[in-house]
């Protein structure tokens, strides 16, 4: 026996049409199709690294520490007798630059490795299916970032040395000098994060990516103050020339050796080893699996 419910009409479903409606033989989307390009994934890429706290104290503690350490070694020099004796006061940012490109390496691992670590590559990459305009996307939003914070960092340093020193005893930096010692300074630096941004891209892990690089910093000087045999001067002469604190040492005039890279040497070093690296990351990227 049927039920009253089994025998009462059922109403179409609102997805089924009546007998004799007919549709239309296209249909268009109200949401417009964009054909998406490098600037999507540029914008994307710039609200990650904003985004996110690593970000924010990375940079911080590199602004504290290149204007912290500037401003103490500008405040004990002024007080030594003579002060610089004719020398220019911009080398005195050399020692708070140093110590904050490891901010600047560790930034520059966590932009890529941080995300292979989570998983949030694999949302990355369904968004973004071309790996080339990924790597492509976190190399120049991390490199405008690095380069202008290191400048406004450098420069304020800079004017503050020579408007402490300038008139005492120390000698009124040249525009070569002042291009260096601000713009070629910052270059340098962003493009040593940029190396470690690719690094972390092959490494795909962030201790070690951040290790390798650091060691590539400190080791070859560390190891050339230990080599005392003479059969091994050249090689000792080599680490001391090319290591990266005698490269930073250069953009202020101040070479730690009386050989080597001079003027504008070591930023096309620099170029080259991350252009290399980056061939390096974009070959691995298409090869490996997310």
């Amino acid at each position: 026996m049927s039920s009253p419910q089994s025998q009462m009409p059922q109403a179409a479903p609102a997805w089924q049409a009546a007998p004799g409606t007919s549709f239309p033989s296209g249909y268009t989307s109200p949401i417009p199709v964009v054909r998406t390009h490098l600037g999507h994934a540029v914008a994307s890429e710039w609200t990650k690294i904003r985004s996110v706290r690593s970000t924010l104290w990375t940079l911080g503690v590199f602004v504290l520490l290149v204007i912290g350490i500037g401003t103490l070694t500008g405040v004990v020099v002024a007080e030594s007798d003579p002060a610089l004796d004719g020398e220019s006061p911009l080398g005195l940012g050399f020692f708070g630059l140093l110590l904050g490109s490891m901010c600047i390496i560790t930034l520059g691992v966590l932009t890529t490795a941080s995300e292979y670590g989570t998983g949030m590559i694999r949302t990355t990459m369904v968004a973004c299916p071309s790996r080339g305009r990924v790597l492509t996307a976190k190399a120049v939003v991390f490199f405008l970032t690095a380069f202008v914070v290191t400048l406004v960092s450098a420069s304020l340093v800079a004017f503050l040395h020579v408007a402490m020193l300038e008139g005492d005893g120390a000698k009124s930096p040249s525009g070569g000098e002042w291009l260096k010692g601000t713009v070629g300074i910052s270059l340098y630096i962003a493009l040593l994060g940029l190396l470690s941004l690719l690094v972390g891209s092959m490494i795909r892990h962030s201790a070690g990516a951040i290790t390798i690089m650091i060691g590539a910093v400190l080791a070859p000087l560390v190891i050339a103050l230990f080599m005392f045999s003479e059969s091994l001067q050249d090689v000792r002469d080599a680490l001391f020339e090319y290591s990266i604190p005698n490269q930073l040492s250069v953009f202020y005039a101040n070479s730690l050796s009386s050989s080597g890279p001079s003027g504008w040497d070591p930023l096309w070093i620099i170029l080259g080893v991350t252009a290399v690296a980056f061939a390096g990351a974009f070959l691995l990227q298409e090869k490996r699996d997310v």
